[in-house]
């Protein structure tokens, strides 16, 4: 006994020295200091310069303003006619779309009216006729609005004059996750083009590269913010664009940034919007000369379906990039490697867990040195810990390699070999009570993602939230109950219609600048004018609606005809939907321990009435007083009542949308609007005989419209009316008997 108590009195300097030192060591990762950060950032080089990315396809076109071009056509920047015909050019050889990693920030001074005052000794009739000439700036604008151009713009490390005149056209974004304002690489100013160019441009993205502290690019923002609006990169939209997204998705989880999605396309992102490049050596193959292009030299096929960059690789112009495999790239081929990896699903990722991750590890193997310390000789543990080295090192690798993914193996074995030198030359602690401290240490420093995000951005991560005006959306299929029963023996196959119903549902409001709340089932709970301000937000949840609308009946055609061909009984799916506008509280919400971006207020405890009440009315919409007066000059909206949900005392006038007044079926049913109206009066003035008669007219022009079911809810309600006439002062106010 006086062995072991001796032995272990012998041991316990050694361990209160490796404890401390553990969670010094984990301190210093938690700050990341700069030697720290470039040993894991020179690791991650060294595994590019081992296997960089091979690229087996090639989407990317680079139309370099090369020292020849700049020899032949003079120095840059060009008069703007050269650069139309340079995009017409590319597009007539049928480029998918084409970006410029360069800005037209101002008026091309070579223009004919610009020009015109320097030029001596011409007489004012030919005076008059230059100024006459439509500008460079005009012509290459034509030549955008015939394309499918992306203008570059440029971040500004000062903050920069809002643009005059009317507001330029900007890329729509939504934010799906419970961090609803990630920490994305901010800017305070923005250079953007010429306001006839942005209007004229398909896109607009940044084409900003931001080095790392050792002056190296590995990572670019795809999506920062800039002058407080967020925006994407050059290369996110080119793919937007290419894909037909009217916007871009940020996925966020509590770590902030988790990815950005477009149509049928997602890219993961580290926490701050910014994508690691997989880089491939410098290939010449990517660069076409923009002389070439404009004396046609080049084949049409290379330009054929390819997204095409124009940029420089002229020294004089100075955008060359040092990157891990190359000391001097042009800044465009990082865009075009970049969007080679996207495309081939290579890019590289960091994920949110990758610290906790490293933090961890280092932990474990200190926490398992410092148990077997006792147990092992110093030879032994020399060989385990050799072991242990190899497998981290082996594992980083691997996922590099095979998934993608950075995951440092530097500090764990740097935090593992310091344990190991200590346990060594200042001997052990005691086994039991320095793992209880050392547990006791790991939770006390390692906090969870949640607090860790606390930590950086605590503004954006409290309990409460702000007041404003919203627009909310409640779906619920109908009669799901029923189809849920068909798959009561394969859970599997509902969970996949599940997933078919809610994707497309998704898809329609996301599209139409939405943010989902949440998901209850087969329910579906969205708001509009949050986080992002969005003044059109009753327009476009109407508009969400009905696309939603158009999506069940695209996914009833498509399991009808896979009912028949398996011979099974089909059951249509059918969802009713509530959208109201109102006062709300929008924020963070929940406990102290765990709470999500939501919205509170009357006006959603209406929206969900409303959707409820879509079954007693027999259609498919129904929408507030307060939405309906914000779109019924861009939608067919038809009155339906004065309805009193259960557990309020104040009537809503309730609406539905018939469809867009745009299109046929809007256009079609606007006659109806005023027969509707002449309905509603007759009901509510309690003649019930003309009451019945423009109902029985109003269903024969509503029956294409799928109002037959509400105009046979009112032949019934008059029919009991005149069974039993209602009491004096009736003022035509529905009662809901149910929620």
């Amino acid at each position: 006994m006086r062995r072991v108590l001796r032995l272990l009195n012998r041991f316990g300097m050694a361990r209160a020295i490796a404890l401390v030192l553990l969670v010094d060591l984990l301190l210093l990762r938690i700050w990341d200091p700069l030697p720290i950060e470039a040993l894991r950032l020179r690791t991650f080089d060294l595994y590019q310069l081992i296997a960089p990315r091979v690229a087996s396809q090639r989407p990317v076109v680079i139309v370099d303003i090369d020292e020849a071009s700049l020899k032949a056509l003079g120095q840059w920047p060009w008069p703007r006619t050269i650069v139309a015909d340079l995009v017409t050019r590319a597009t007539q050889m049928g480029a998918l779309v084409i970006a410029f990693d360069v800005v037209f920030a101002e008026p091309d001074r070579s223009s004919p009216a610009e020009a015109v005052d320097s030029f001596r000794g011409l007489d004012d009739e030919t005076r008059a006729k230059l100024k006459a000439l439509p500008s460079n700036d005009t012509i290459f604008a034509a030549a955008i609005a015939r394309s499918r151009v992306i203008l570059g713009q440029t971040a500004l490390a000062q903050p920069s004059a809002p643009p005059e005149g009317d507001p330029l056209p900007q890329t729509g974004v939504g934010v799906k996750g419970p961090v609803a304002e990630p920490g994305l690489v901010t800017f305070p100013g923005l250079l953007r083009n010429l306001p006839e160019l942005e209007f004229a441009a398909a896109g607009r993205g940044l084409f900003t590269i931001r080095p790392e502290r050792d002056g190296i690019v590995r990572r670019v923002p795809i999506v920062m913010r800039a002058e407080g609006t967020i925006v994407p990169s050059l290369t996110l939209e080119m793919l937007r664009v290419v894909s037909g997204s009217p916007a871009i998705l940020l996925r966020t989880d509590e770590a902030g940034m988790q990815g950005v999605a477009l149509r049928g396309f997602e890219v993961p992102t580290d926490g701050h919007g910014q994508q690691w490049v997989h880089f491939g050596p410098h290939d010449k193959s990517r660069f076409v000369s923009a002389k070439d292009v404009l004396e046609g030299r080049v084949d049409a096929e290379r330009f054929r379906g390819r997204l095409v960059l124009v940029g420089t690789s002229a020294v004089g112009l100075l955008d060359l990039k040092t990157t891990p495999t190359e000391p001097a790239m042009p800044g465009v081929e990082v865009h075009a490697q970049l969007l080679e990896s996207m495309l081939a699903r290579t890019v590289l990722n960091s994920p949110s867990y990758a610290t906790l991750a490293e933090l961890a590890i280092a932990a474990l193997v200190g926490i398992a040195i410092i148990a077997l310390a006792p147990v092992l000789g110093a030879w032994a543990l020399f060989w385990v810990g050799g072991i242990m080295a190899a497998l981290l090192v082996a594992v980083s690798w691997y996922y590099f390699a095979q998934r993608n993914l950075l995951i440092d193996f530097t500090f764990p074995l740097i935090a593992s070999s310091l344990i190991y030198l200590t346990l060594v030359f200042t001997n052990y602690l005691r086994a039991h009570s320095e793992r209880r401290q050392i547990r006791s240490a790991f939770d006390q420093y390692l906090s969870p993602v949640l607090v860790e995000q606390l930590a950086k951005f605590p503004e954006k991560l409290v309990l409460g939230g702000e007041e404003r005006v919203m627009t909310v959306l409640f779906s619920d299929v109908r009669g799901f109950t029923t189809i849920s029963e068909v798959y009561k023996d394969d859970p599997q196959g509902l969970t996949t219609l599940m997933n078919r119903l809610l994707t497309p549902l998704t898809n329609a409001i996301v599209d139409c600048k939405g943010t989902i709340d949440k998901y209850i089932g087969d329910a579906i709970m969205a708001f509009w004018n949050a986080p992002l301000d969005d003044p059109a937000q009753e327009a476009n949840a109407c508009e969400a609606a009905l696309r939603m609308l158009e999506a069940i009946e695209r996914l009833n055609a498509e399991r009808r005809a896979e009912a028949e061909a398996a011979g099974q009984k089909f059951l249509p799916m059918k969802v009713g939907i509530g959208i109201n506008t109102g006062p709300c509280v929008v924020g963070n919400m929940g406990s102290d321990l765990h709470f999500n971006y939501s919205v509170l207020g009357d006006a959603v405890n209406l929206a969900s009435r409303l959707e409820s009440q879509t079954k007693s009315y027999g259609v498919a919409i129904l929408i507030g007083s307060r939405t309906a007066a914000a779109v019924r000059n861009l939608f067919t909206v038809l009155e339906l009542d004065l309805l009193q949900v259960k557990g309020k005392t104040e009537p809503e006038r309730i609406y539905t949308v018939v469809g867009r007044k745009d299109d046929r079926k809007g256009s079609e049913f606007a006659a109806l609007a005023d027969l509707n109206a002449a309905m509603l009066e007759h009901y509510r003035g309690r003649d019930w005989q003309k009451c019945l008669e423009t109902i029985l007219r109003c269903r024969e022009l509503g029956r294409e419209a799928g109002l037959e079911e509400f105009y046979n809810v009112y032949v019934e309600r008059v029919r009991r009316l005149i069974e039993a006439p209602p009491e004096p002062g009736w003022d035509g106010v529905w009662v809901a008997e149910r929620k």
